[in-house]
């Protein structure tokens, strides 16, 4: 029988949930918990140091850069068994070190809404509380704020806070261009929306969309509709959470609402949508934090989509190719199309071997990288995804980088998509509509940890 390699990188993160998870970590000083984690580092033979720290996720110093960078692992065996305790380590800053939210909540799926249909039962859901908001009321407010020009002038704002929940929940809000939560809101829609009868490609829906609704009943002195516009939304992202491509986010807007609908004063001394937007976000709890990063920080936002891209290349490390670096190449690929005047803006945001494989990527045509871009609208025939889950997992964080990368630099998102997240779509037309279960699955990252770890961590001074 062949001998099982061991795995340090797969070591390590087990060892941290563990660590982290036990009750007595959240009570020992930052200094002892530097000191743990300093003992749990990985260095490789490139000379790169690893650390699995805060959001439950690895970062990546290299000798060439004192920081630390948000950076996935390297999916190689052989370069993962390398890896070896670094002599001397790498000083870690009390930001990275992760906290007991990081290693309980689940990330929740990357997948998009092409091929996993959303649930029969939540789409029933929906337009039972769709059918409830366009019940006629004489204090019934009407659509405002960022969100009017896509109803016609006479939709409720209640429509558009049912609407503007779904699209500011979804992960990556690309849909089959048949799903039933889409067409739903057919009779309020003012216009088409962008994409085509296949997927609907739409922009990423801002947080102040819906404070705006909030903001308008508020400001004329109308606290009862107000405060059923916050109730309504908080009800749509309860429906929602059951499917993990909404968990995250929905759970960030319950907390968030939760408080207003206990104490209906609470945010009387915000004067707008954006006051109430920096209002609702502060009352985020930490261990919920990851799902507003577009809102708090759009380049952590964009790391993490990145690092969710890579995640949903594992495959190709099945054909010989470096995930990370397939992903740089088509991220590549899409600013290459779309925005090629913002390519260079994004180099901060990469670490240094990813910023290398993207540049390469750009600037040489006959680089190997150039043979992941898609052509022809059909992806690179290595990564072609081995099933539809993965398949939609990798629309989804392609099209969710692609979206974070636009809000980085200030680009329009394309109509029809980006060139790497479109070619996928073909991977996936002819099973879309295949039968799925309820409800869809939430990702369980923090279920992977071990249950037990050496507890040596508890007793450094």
């Amino acid at each position: 029988m062949a001998a099982v390699q061991w795995d340090p990188f797969a070591a390590i993160e087990r060892d941290v949930r563990a660590m982290v998870a036990d009750p007595r970590w959240a009570d020992v000083p930052p200094a002892t918990q530097l000191q743990a984690m300093a003992a749990r580092l990985l260095r490789t033979e490139d000379g790169a140091c690893w650390m699995f720290g805060a959001h439950a996720r690895w970062y990546r110093a290299d000798d060439s850069e004192a920081a630390w960078h948000l950076s996935a692992p390297p999916a190689a065996p052989a370069v993962r068994a390398a890896a070896r305790p670094p002599q001397p380590g790498v000083p870690i800053p009390e930001g990275l070190l992760p906290g007991p939210a990081d290693v309980t909540a689940g990330r929740g799926s990357t997948q998009a809404f092409v091929g996993p249909d959303v649930s029969r039962e939540i789409t029933e859901r929906v337009r039972g509380l769709l059918t409830e908001a366009c019940r006629p009321r004489e204090d019934a407010p009407l659509v405002s704020g960022p969100l009017r020009d896509l109803f016609y002038g006479d939709v409720t704002a209640g429509v558009a806070a049912i609407w503007g929940t779904v699209m500011w929940c979804a992960y990556a809000p690309a849909f089959d261009g048949n799903e039933v939560l889409l067409s739903m809101f057919g009779e309020f829609l003012r216009r088409p929306l962008p994409g085509d009868d296949w997927v609907r490609w739409l922009p990423p829906t801002p947080l102040e969309a819906l404070t705006a609704l909030y903001c308008e009943p508020l400001g004329r002195g109308a606290q009862g509709a107000a405060l059923r516009l916050a109730a309504l939304m908080a009800d749509t992202a309860r429906v929602l959470l059951p499917d993990g491509r909404f968990t995250p986010r929905a759970s960030a807007l319950i907390a968030m609402l939760e408080p207003l609908l206990a104490r209906p004063w609470l945010d009387h001394a915000a004067r707008d949508a954006a006051a109430l937007r920096d209002a609702w976000l502060a009352r985020c709890p930490r261990g919920l934090a990851a799902g507003v990063l577009a809102e708090t920080s759009p380049e952590d936002h964009f790391r993490h989509t990145l690092y969710d891209l890579v995640e949903a290349l594992a495959f190709a490390a099945g054909h010989g190719a470096d995930p990370r670096a397939v992903a740089a190449a088509l991220l590549a690929a899409d600013v290459h199309e779309v925005a090629p005047e913002a390519a260079a803006r994004l180099y901060p945001y990469l670490d240094p071997e990813l910023r290398r494989a993207y540049y390469l990527a750009l600037v040489e045509p006959d680089h190997p990288l150039r043979g992941c871009w898609p052509e022809e609208g059909e992806p690179a025939d290595a990564l072609r995804p081995p099933d539809r889950a993965s398949a939609a997992a990798l629309l989804g964080a392609g099209y969710a980088t692609g979206l974070a990368w636009c809000g980085l630099t200030g680009t329009e998102p394309p109509a029809r998509g980006f060139p790497a997240s479109a070619a996928t779509v073909s991977c996936l037309i002819g099973q879309r509509d295949d039968p799925l279960p309820a409800v869809l699955p939430e990702s369980t990252d923090a279920s992977s940890g071990a249950t037990e770890t050496s507890d040596e961590w508890i007793h450094h001074t």
